[in-house]
């Protein structure tokens, strides 16, 4: 019960920085960040922080040659071509719609796990999800105006959802044999060399006379969303299997409005607390008759 419970509080610090993350992210992207650009910088500081922490602490960042096929996968889905996605989805339509998009995360990564056999999905798991799923609609439908944006940007959001939901499936048996620090070090350096090499005309052209905020809101994306949340995700992943994290990871939505509330003078429609209360549900629903099969 206590290792159950400290998995949930990291799931929930975990989805209150990420939900913040995409308010700051857009910020930053407004005003003067190019996107290649931005994401370069930021996971390479945030690879030269997990790899000096990992050598130090550990005084190896070797795998098993096994592995390395599963590692260089991962990395190119859930790196490369996750933060591509995502940083254009954030340029081409606003936060909250990322963010309401990538509520269905937990129908992909169950479908994922389910077809590779990583977990058993019961009945109440599926409905657990559509309830969920169902919020997280009627907080789409419940903005102001509603929901807006692209189709190019919406179709870049359901990208990331999908890569995200691949990246923690393929993580987690890996999670068994290294520590959450040896693989993201590993993970984060082969990703953002993918992500350097993508963005490099962006990157040797970027402006650097940005003002003191953006260089603070990329600050807080490096050691908030991607330092912290990276090692918390995963050890709540090991604890409580991917598919059951990521539904919780359906309160984002909900929260990132609340912040594009206070911090963007958005506004929450009675429909979306609607939206909040299902997903709220859907995540009691899903701690029932939840089991994990054997990850080998």
């Amino acid at each position: 019960m206590l290792k159950r419970r400290s998995a949930e509080l990291m799931l929930l610090t975990t989805i209150v920085l990420w939900a913040l993350n995409f308010t700051v992210t857009k910020y930053a992207l407004e005003h003067g960040f190019k996107p290649l650009a931005y994401v370069t910088v930021r996971y390479g500081v945030a690879v030269a922080i997990f790899a000096s922490f990992t050598y130090r602490t550990e005084r190896s960042l070797a795998v098993r040659r096994r592995d390395v096929g599963l590692i260089v996968a991962a990395a190119a889905v859930g790196i490369w071509l996750n933060q591509i996605s995502y940083v254009y989805a954030l340029t081409y339509t606003n936060a909250s719609t990322v963010a309401l998009i990538l509520g269905a995360t937990p129908i992909f990564t169950a479908l994922i796990a389910f077809a590779y056999g990583l977990e058993r999905l019961h009945g109440r798991f599926w409905i657990a999800a559509a309830v969920s799923f169902a919020g997280v609609a009627l907080i789409a439908l419940g903005k102001s105006g509603g929901v807006s944006g692209s189709l190019k940007g919406d179709g870049l959001g359901v990208a990331a959802a999908a890569t995200w939901a691949a990246y923690t499936v393929a993580i987690a048996p890996l999670m068994q044999r290294y520590s959450p620090w040896r693989i993201s070090a590993v993970v984060l350096a082969i990703g953002w060399t993918g992500v350097a090499i993508t963005g490099a005309s962006q990157t040797l052209s970027q402006p650097l006379d940005l003002g003191a905020l953006v260089w603070i809101c990329l600050l807080y994306a490096i050691l908030g969303p991607l330092v912290l949340t990276n090692i918390l995700w995963f050890k709540a992943v090991d604890s409580v299997g991917p598919s059951r994290a990521t539904l919780v990871a359906n309160l984002q939505p909900f929260i990132a409005a609340i912040f594009a509330l206070v911090l963007l003078s958005e506004t929450i429609t009675p429909l979306q607390v609607v939206g909040g209360v299902l997903i709220g549900g859907g995540i009691v629903l899903a701690r029932r008759r939840w089991r994990p099969a054997a990850v080998t």
